[in-house]
């Protein structure tokens, strides 16, 4: 059996993640979006490293940075981070369960936050409200349900 069955699903979920980066939410939601890149990224990485690499998170980040705005190389820098931290720990990472693993995934999100907070705080912008501390959590409870489900997509061979 091929595990790479489907060359096209991890840019299509790429692309889905972009998408729910973008689409509109309330303001005061805002802080609270997923990081939905850095998830599926995460995903890839973990069943997937032969795929992904620094390169890659490096270049979604710059993508995103165009796409979102703000400061240009922040996502470059934060994906690079989490696909570092990813790649070293995978072996461990990929074999516990999925609580752990969406434990560890809240821990790389908590340093995502740290490393965002430090950039702002270095280049004197304004900084996200207390709220975006709440995007590892976020991250926790969302990462069964996208492991699942890619997974799921990724196994059985949808769309062949």
């Amino acid at each position: 059996m091929s595990r790479e069955r489907q060359p096209w699903l991890m840019p299509i979920t790429l692309l889905v993640a972009f998408l729910l980066s973008v689409v509109p939410v309330a303001p005061e939601l805002q802080p609270l979006r997923p990081a939905w890149v850095a998830l599926v990224l995460a995903y890839w990485i973990i069943e997937s490293p032969g795929r992904v690499g620094m390169a890659l998170a490096f270049a979604l980040g710059i993508l995103q940075d165009l796409i979102v705005g703000g400061m240009l190389g922040e996502n470059a820098l934060r994906l690079v981070v989490v696909t570092f931290i990813l790649l070293r720990f995978r072996a461990r990472i990929r074999f516990f369960p999925l609580t752990q693993q969406a434990a560890i995934i809240a821990l790389i999100l908590f340093n995502d936050r740290i490393i965002s907070v430090a950039l702002h705080a270095f280049w004197r912008l304004p900084a996200a409200p207390w709220t975006a501390w709440l995007t590892p959590m976020i991250g926790f409870a969302l990462w069964p349900i996208l492991f699942i489900a890619i997974d799921s997509l990724r196994l059985r061979g949808w769309g062949r």
